[in-house]
C-alpha cells in the first residue's frame, strides 16, 4: 500500500495489475514524467502469475521490433540495480538450443541467421560441443545445436521491487490490496476507475491484469482473448554437477526447458498440449497459491527428462509446481489500445514470456499512452487483430492449450492450427469443400489455401506437397480463368455527406474521384508511416466501400472512427454481408460476355460498375492482385452461389490464397504486415503513385520531409538461381558477404519457373538492377539477382491507376 492510503480523485494513468508488465509501465511512464500515474493491485506485487515465473530472457524473436523490446529488457535489468539500489537477480550465462531432428536443426539454423540479421549474437556449434556446455546432458541424439551467449533469467519478484522503487522515486503512487470494481467510460472512452476505496477519474487505463484480463476489460466494454492454462515446472534438491550457474538448456524437440536452480535443477515444459483452467475456479484471492501437482499429466515429459538428464534418475524432487499462465489464440501477447475503448491500454496475455519481454513492453505502453502510437510497429501484439469469434469460452479452451503446445513446436511455413476451427465460414465453403479445398484459417475465417487436398499439407522447409496443386491453379489464372475468393476482405461502408472530406484526411491519394471509380490508397500516421493501405470505391458521391486487409478490419475502423468526430459520416462494417470473387486471367473477358456481363468488359482500369450474373446484382471493379487481368466481382452472400456456378460452367476454376500469394510476388504486389508497417512509407515502399501531395493528408508533412531527404523506394524482388531453394521471408540478404537487407515475402514463381523473394534493403548499394546477391535459407547462402522490375509483368495487366 501507498505509505499514503488515500487514493487521490484523478490520475492521468491508472495501471491495474502489479506484475511485471504493471510495474514495468508504471515506471516507465513516471520516468518520463508522469508522476501522478497510479497502480492499483487487488492482491500483493508479483501475485498471480509473476512470482512463480521460471523468468528465462531469451533475447530472439520473430521479428526485429519484437527483438528489441527483448534487448531494451536486459538491458534495464541490468543497470535498474544501479539506478535503484535494489537488485533484480539478473544472471547472464547464455542459452543452449539443441537438434535432435533434422527439421529442428533447419529450425534452429533459421533462427541463427535471424539472431544474425537482427544484431544478436548466436552461433551454432557441434553436439560435442553443445556437451562440453552442458556435461550432465545425454547428448547420444543431438546432431547440433546453437548457443546464444546474451541470454540470461532474472529474479521477477526482485525485478518488480526494484521497478517499484525507480516508480515511487518519480513521484508514481501504488496501491495494494485495492481491487477494481468498475471501469468507467464515456462516450467510448476511458473516464475512471471504480475501487472499494473509492473513484479516481483518469484519462487513461493499463490493463495488466494477466489471468483476469478477459474479465476486467469487459468492465470496459471490450473484447479481450485471454484465457490460462496450468503450467508446470520441476524443482529438485542439489545434484552432483551443478556447482553455480549454468546456462539455460533447451530440448525443444522433447519439449522442454532446464537450468539451475539452487545448486539443484529446474526443468519447465510446454507439453504438446496444455490443461485449461477457468480462472473463476481459481477465484477473487488466487495471489500466491499454485495449482495441485498433476504427475500424471507431467509423465510423459519426466520421461523426455529422464533420457536428457540421466542425473534425475537418482535427484530429490522437491516439488511440481504448477502455476496458472495465460495464453491468447495465436500465442502473441497484447499490447496496445483496444477498438472498442479509447484509451483502454492493454498490457496482458504474455503466453510465458511476460518477464523476458516485460521491460521493453512495458515501455513500450507507456510510450503508445504518452504519445498515442506505439515506438515501433509491433502488429503482432496489435489487440485489434482477434476477430470476436476467439473472445469465446469455448474457441479459448479448445485453442489455448494447443498455443501452449505450439511454443516450441517447429515453425513450418504455413503452419496451421487444428483447434478453434470452422468458426467463420465463407459463403462458399460447402463448395470449395466439394472439390477439394485445404483451409486455413485467417482471421477467423476457413479461407482456401490450395484445392489439391488436405492430404498434400504435411509439414515440410522443403518442397511442399501441394507444389503442383498450386502450379497447377497458377497456370489456370495465367492460360485460362480462375476464381479467387476474396470474401475475407475487410469491407467498410463510408456514407454521409462529409464521406469524401474524412477520405481525402486520412488517405494518401486523391479520393475526391467521380462516382465508379477505384482508388489504390494507403491511410498513414503522423510520422509517414503505413497504417493500411486499400482499394476504395466510390460507389456515390456521399458513399464509398472500402476493401481492406482481411486481418485489419478491427484496426482500420478504429483508425477512422478515432479521425472521424468533426465529420458528418457513419462507418459499418459490412464484410459478412458481400462475397468478393476475383475472375482473373485471358478468357476472364470471354466468361464475363458468357454470363451475360458484358458490361464489365467496358470498364477500365480502376473502374467499377453493376452488372448481373446468373440473374444477381454485382458490382465488379477492374483490377488485379495477382498480375492478370480481370474483375474483383462483389456481390451479396446469398448470391454468392449462384453467380460462381454461373462463372463455373462457362470455363472458371477455383484457386486458393497460396497460389494468389505467388502470383503476387512475381507481379511484386506488396502485402500488409510482410512488406508493408507502420514504420514503413509509402516512399520507402515504391507507392508514391499513390500520393496525392496536393491534398491535406495526414502524413503530409512527414512524407514531404522524406521526399526533400531523398527518400527512395527500398523494396526489391530477387530471383534465385536453384530452383530447389525455399525461401520464406525474414531471411537476411547478402550483397559482398555484408547483411544489406531481409526477405519480407517469399514464393516459387511458377510463371517464371524460380524461386522469388521480396527483399527490404537497407543498403542502396546493392539494390541496383541484376546486382548478385545471396540469401542465407537456414544457414545456407543461396545466390540471385536483383531485380527492380516486377519478376512477370503480363501485358496489360497494369495496377496503377
Amino acid at each position: 500500500m501507498s505509505a499514503d492510503n488515500t487514493l487521490p480523485s484523478h490520475a492521468s494513468v491508472v495501471v491495474i495489475g502489479g506484475g511485471v508488465m504493471g510495474c514495468s509501465t508504471l515506471y516507465h511512464l513516471a520516468d518520463a514524467g508522469l508522476s501522478d500515474a497510479v497502480l492499483l493491485e487487488r492482491n500483493k506485487l508479483t501475485s498471480g502469475t509473476t512470482w512463480h515465473s521460471a523468468a528465462q530472457v531469451r533475447a530472439l524473436r520473430s521479428t526485429r521490433n519484437l527483438t528489441e523490446l527483448i534487448r531494451y529488457s536486459v538491458s534495464l535489468y541490468s543497470k535498474l540495480e544501479e539506478e535503484t539500489g535494489q537488485a533484480t537477480g539478473w544472471i547472464n550465462k547464455g542459452s543452449l538450443s539443441i537438434a535432435t531432428s533434422f527439421d529442428r536443426l533447419t529450425h534452429i539454423l533459421r533462427q541463427e541467421a535471424l539472431a544474425r540479421l537482427f544484431g544478436v549474437r548466436a552461433t551454432a556449434i557441434s553436439a560435442g560441443e553443445a556437451k562440453e556446455r552442458w556435461p550432465l546432458m545425454n547428448a547420444d541424439d543431438v546432431i547440433g545445436a546453437v548457443w546464444s551467449p546474451d541470454d540470461g533469467r532474472v529474479s521477477p519478484s526482485d525485478l518488480c521491487a526494484a521497478l517499484v522503487k525507480g516508480a515511487r522515486a518519480n513521484g508514481a503512487r501504488i496501491f495494494e490490496n485495492c481491487g477494481v470494481t468498475g471501469i468507467l467510460t464515456k462516450d467510448g472512452r476511458i473516464a475512471g476507475v471504480e475501487t472499494p476505496l473509492g473513484t479516481i477519474r483518469c484519462d487513461a487505463v493499463a490493463l495488466c491484469t494477466g489471468l483476469w484480463s478477459r474479465k476486467a476489460a469487459s468492465m470496459a466494454g471490450a473484447a479481450v482473448p485471454v484465457w490460462p492454462c496450468e503450467h508446470f515446472y520441476l524443482l529438485t534438491k542439489p545434484v552432483e554437477g551443478i556447482a553455480g550457474n549454468v546456462p539455460s538448456l533447451s530440448d525443444h524437440d522433447g519439449h522442454l526447458y532446464i537450468r539451475d536452480d539452487s545448486g539443484g535443477l529446474l526443468v519447465g515444459c510446454f507439453e504438446p498440449m496444455g490443461k485449461p483452467i477457468d480462472p473463476d475456479r481459481l477465484g477473487e484471492d488466487f495471489a500466491f497459491q499454485l495449482l495441485p501437482e498433476d504427475w500424471d499429466h507431467f509423465e510423459p515429459m519426466m520421461v523426455n527428462a529422464l533420457h536428457r538428464l540421466p542425473v534425475l534418475e537418482t535427484a530429490e524432487v522437491k516439488v511440481l509446481l504448477n502455476g496458472p499462465e495465460s495464453f491468447t489464440p495465436d500465442g502473441s501477447f497484447l499490447l496496445g489500445e483496444t477498438a472498442e475503448t479509447r484509451g483502454l491500454y492493454l498490457g496482458c496475455g504474455m503466453n510465458s514470456v511476460g518477464v523476458a519481454t516485460g521491460g521493453g513492453a512495458g515501455m513500450a505502453l507507456a510510450h503508445a499512452i504518452m504519445h498515442g502510437h506505439m515506438p515501433a510497429d509491433l502488429g503482432e501484439a496489435d489487440p485489434k487483430r482477434f476477430p470476436d469469434c476467439f473472445n469465446s469460452v469455448a474457441a479459448l479452451t479448445q485453442r489455448v492449450p494447443e498455443v501452449l503446445g505450439k511454443h516450441y513446436e517447429i515453425t513450418y511455413p504455413n503452419r496451421q492450427w487444428s483447434s478453434a476451427r470452422g468458426l467463420r465460414k465463407l459463403p462458399l465453403h460447402e463448395a470449395w469443400t466439394k472439390v477439394g479445398a485445404s483451409f486455413g484459417q485467417v482471421y477467423g475465417w476457413e479461407r482456401p489455401l490450395h484445392f489439391g487436398g488436405p492430404g498434400l499439407d504435411t509439414p515440410t522447409f522443403g518442397k511442399p506437397g501441394w507444389f503442383d496443386a498450386v502450379r497447377g491453379e497458377v497456370m489456370q489464372a495465367h492460360e485460362k480463368a480462375a476464381v479467387f475468393d476474396q470474401s475475407t476482405f475487410g469491407k467498410i461502408e463510408v456514407e454521409g455527406p462529409d464521406a469524401c472530406a474524412l477520405l481525402e484526411r486520412v488517405c494518401a491519394n486523391r479520393m475526391d474521384r467521380a462516382p465508379g471509380r477505384a482508388i489504390y490508397t494507403a491511410m498513414l500516421n503522423p510520422r509517414g508511416g503505413i497504417e493500411s493501405d486499400l482499394t476504395a470505391v466510390r460507389i456515390a458521391g456521399d458513399h464509398y466501400r472500402l476493401f481492406v486487409g482481411t486481418s485489419a478490419i478491427r484496426r482500420d475502423l478504429a483508425w477512422l472512427s478515432g479521425h472521424a468526430d468533426a465529420f458528418r459520416v457513419k462507418l459499418t462494417d459490412s464484410t459478412e454481408l458481400y462475397a468478393v470473387l476475383g475472375l482473373m486471367g485471358p478468357r476472364a473477358a470471354q466468361i464475363a460476355s458468357d454470363v451475360g456481363a458484358d458490361e464489365l468488359n467496358a470498364l477500365r482500369y480502376f473502374e467499377a460498375g453493376p452488372a448481373h450474373i446468373a440473374g444477381k446484382h454485382v458490382r465488379a471493379t477492374r483490377l488485379s492482385y495477382v498480375g492478370e487481368a480481370g474483375w474483383e466481382i462483389t456481390c451479396k452472400a446469398e448470391n454468392a452461389g449462384a453467380v460462381w456456378q454461373a462463372l463455373h460452367e462457362v470455363g472458371a476454376r477455383p484457386a486458393g490464397l497460396l497460389a494468389q500469394t505467388s502470383m503476387r510476388i512475381e507481379k511484386r504486389f506488396l502485402a500488409y504486415g510482410h512488406d508493408l508497417d507502420t514504420d514503413t512509407s509509402p516512399l520507402h515502399a515504391g507507392l508514391g503513385f499513390a500520393v496525392a501531395w496536393d491534398t491535406d493528408f495526414i502524413g503530409r508533412d512527414a512524407l514531404l520531409a522524406q521526399r526533400d531527404r531523398g527518400v527512395t523506394n527500398r523494396i526489391a524482388t530477387i530471383i534465385l538461381d536453384d530452383e530447389t531453394a525455399v525461401p520464406l521471408g525474414n531471411e537476411p540478404v547478402y550483397w559482398r558477404n555484408e547483411i544489406v537487407g531481409k526477405t519480407t515475402s517469399a514464393a516459387f514463381g511458377h510463371r517464371v519457373g524460380k524461386p522469388l523473394a521480396l527483399a527490404d534493403f537497407k543498403s542502396p548499394d546493392a539494390l541496383v538492377e541484376g546486382a548478385q546477391v545471396t540469401v542465407d535459407i537456414a544457414g545456407t547462402r543461396w545466390p540471385g539477382r536483383v531485380t527492380l522490375k516486377p519478376a512477370f509483368d503480363p501485358e496489360g495487366a497494369r495496377m496503377k491507376s
